[in-house]
């Protein structure tokens, strides 16, 4: 006996975020997926709605001194500090074979000034294939690393200035170690960015009480994994009722119900950084889970349930006592 039950349409997992369109909302996140190479033998690339790749300075930085990274009780510390070849080298060795991998490509570019990021991005602007540009304007890891994703006005300086210098989709990537977040992201809007990467790592530390030393060789480092997701989260409604930009999650993405908090909360798509050390296949996985997960709130498309959640309404403050008349 045959089922008359005809099975549901695949949902439509394509992206707009400005400029940019993507095939579906599932990236890997900076700095947490190397070049691709090492990980192309798990994962099919193509499958990936898009590739940040590790972020890329003007000149080669060699990082900061070991212990680098320190494993947490829900999370990872790291204090890299950029360590890369600087942007020709990556043009030479790596650009190449990652715009041949068949995802889309968004380069994550870093810089000490304003006039860095807009001269590496007017670098980049001569390359075709690439996708969009990431702007790392957050790394807690390197001396004055925050400081344009902190202020919003030189974060609208910075947007403004790559903006003008490139014909790519802009997205800028913010801290949480900040008072307002949203006010740094209606500053990336009005400086022309076409989305936002929330959020980058929390700034913290692991000490060893026994030789009473800091365990990162950099003291302070970045906190990502499991335990940030609920400050991603609530960096993420903010901004969804702030700003009218598009979002993209990050922080704490392990498993498909992580996945579809940051998108019904405001995110369009979702970056997967700390998953993919513990699980290599973590995002196709996601991928895969997606369809499922938005067929049981009987969505036909991505779309549908982006910025959904429902905020009850606050309960209106009880009125003051009044005073009988002969109290008074």
């Amino acid at each position: 006996m045959t089922s008359s039950v005809e099975p549901l349409p695949t949902p439509d997992l394509s992206v707009t975020l400005g400029r940019l369109t993507l095939p579906n909302p599932i990236l890997v996140a900076s700095g947490t997926f190397g070049y691709g190479r090492e990980i192309s033998g798990f994962v099919d690339l193509r499958r990936l709605g898009g590739i940040v790749p590790k972020t890329i300075t003007p000149l080669p930085r060699a990082g900061n001194v070991p212990w680098r990274t320190v494993e947490t009780a829900a999370g990872l510390l790291n204090s890299i500090g950029l360590d890369n070849d600087g942007i020709e080298a990556f043009l030479a060795r790596q650009l190449p074979w990652l715009l041949a991998c068949g995802a889309p490509v968004i380069v994550s570019i870093a810089g000490a000034t304003c006039d860095e990021f807009v001269a590496l991005a007017a670098r980049l602007d001569t390359i075709p294939g690439i996708a969009a540009l990431e702007l790392n304007i957050s790394c807690p890891n390197v001396s004055h690393g925050v400081d344009m994703g902190s202020n919003p006005d030189l974060c609208r300086q910075v947007v403004a200035g790559v903006r003008a210098a490139t014909g790519l989709p802009v997205v800028a990537k913010l801290t949480p170690n900040v008072t307002d977040i949203a006010a740094v992201a209606m500053a990336a809007k009005d400086g022309g960015a076409d989305a936002v990467t929330v959020i980058n790592t929390c700034q913290g530390m692991a000490v060893d009480w026994r030789r009473r030393r800091p365990m990162l060789g950099n003291v302070i480092g970045g906190l990502s994994g499991p335990a940030i997701k609920p400050i991603a989260l609530r960096c993420v409604h903010q901004i969804r009722r702030a700003v009218d930009i598009p979002i993209i999650g990050v922080g704490g993405i392990m498993t498909i119900d992580d996945c579809m908090e940051f998108l019904v909360t405001g995110a369009s798509a979702v970056q997967i950084g700390t998953a993919s050390f513990a699980e290599p296949v973590a995002a196709p996985r996601l991928l895969d889970e997606l369809p499922a997960a938005l067929s049981q709130l009987g969505a036909r498309s991505l779309r549908d349930i982006v910025g959904t959640l429902a905020i009850p309404p606050r309960p209106a403050s009880p009125a003051p006592p009044v005073s009988p008349p002969h109290a008074r």
